[in-house]
């Protein structure tokens, strides 16, 4: 199932096309965006009830001697291992597989980051978050390394959404005139293939614009696309353009949309009736087929791909 015939299908099922509906601070959601919505929630409750080995992620990464702490990647949720291994020497290539441990632990076991203490690290502690950015998570190592080991992360995310096309970066290709000076937000972008792109724009005391950052990429986009904003910055403004340079998920295909689109269709009709405020009933039912979805799910990232019939013995479930 691709993204446009799980919309297709959300609006099908729920009889209803979502139309543009008015928020209580005087700003509007479209179509997409409530949609998109549906759609975010439910991958959130499926990745996080089932873990499928099949989407684990893995990185390399180097530490540098005399630093103890290392960064996690930008879509780290949790570790399913860390190892290390020198780049020289007798053990060159060698993998060290880090204990977990708390905070408390390394600082009081590893107290000093004197050059003289430093070795391989033996273990790891999630840090939180780094000072330069909140929401990037960091690692504590204990001991300090003395050198710059190669570092393997087998770690859980998020993967990519099923939305496609979202806008996630904008060029100004022109920043017109005659624009009324100061920072808008929740502007709604015009034009492109795709549709509800928001994003907060910038314009300088000149009347030009100078800076965009998208804030909700919308759905449908292609690179290349030209945008441009209503006159809602500035009624004597003009030719302000800017050009959608990436884009996220071009296919609108997934893992999990190819493999277990019933859950996903199941899961985000639960979050469009609950949205509807539909009756007690029709959720419920809706949300038993998306328990049952979920247990075929369940059954294959769970039982089947953590074992195998040489050493487990073939998946054996009984009859009643």
């Amino acid at each position: 199932m691709t993204y446009t015939e799980l919309v297709t299908a959300i609006q099908s099922y729920t009889e209803n096309q979502f139309p543009t509906v008015y928020l209580a601070d005087g700003t509007t959601e479209s179509s997409t965006t409530q949609i998109n919505r549906f759609i975010e929630q439910a991958e959130q409750r499926i990745y996080n009830t089932i873990q499928f080995p099949s989407l684990r992620a893995n990185v390399t990464g180097t530490t540098t001697a005399g630093n103890p702490y290392l960064s996690c990647p930008n879509d780290f949720l949790s570790v399913y291992s860390v190892a290390v291994y020198p780049t020289t020497g007798a053990n060159a290539n060698q993998y060290t597989y880090l204990i977990n441990k708390d905070v408390n632990f390394i600082r009081e076991a590893f107290p000093s980051t004197s050059s003289s203490f430093n070795q391989q690290p033996q273990y790891y502690a999630l840090f939180g978050p780094q000072y330069g950015n909140v929401a990037e998570l960091s690692f504590l190592l204990g001991p300090t390394p003395d050198q710059a080991y190669n570092v393997e992360l087998h770690y859980y995310y998020y993967p990519p959404t099923i939305i496609q096309g979202a806008v996630t970066a904008l060029t100004i290709a022109t920043g017109g005139s005659g624009y009324m000076a100061g920072t808008y937000y929740d502007v709604t972008l015009n034009g492109g293939n795709g549709n509800s792109c928001i994003a907060t724009i910038t314009v300088s005391s000149g009347g030009i614009v100078t800076a965009i950052t998208p804030t909700s990429g919308g759905a449908l986009y292609s690179v290349g696309d030209v945008l441009t904003a209503p006159t809602s910055i500035g009624a004597s403004g003009t030719n302000f353009t800017c050009t959608v340079t990436t884009v996220s998920n071009a296919t609108g295909t997934t893992w999990l949309g190819d493999n277990y689109d019933s859950a996903l269709l199941y899961g985000c009709l639960v979050e469009a009736y609950t949205f509807m405020k539909s009756e007690a009933d029709i959720i419920a039912g809706i949300d038993g087929k998306y328990k049952e979805a979920l247990m075929e799910a369940k059954r294959l990232g769970d039982g089947l791909e953590r074992q195998d019939a040489y050493r487990s013995g073939q998946y054996r479930q009984k009859v009643t």
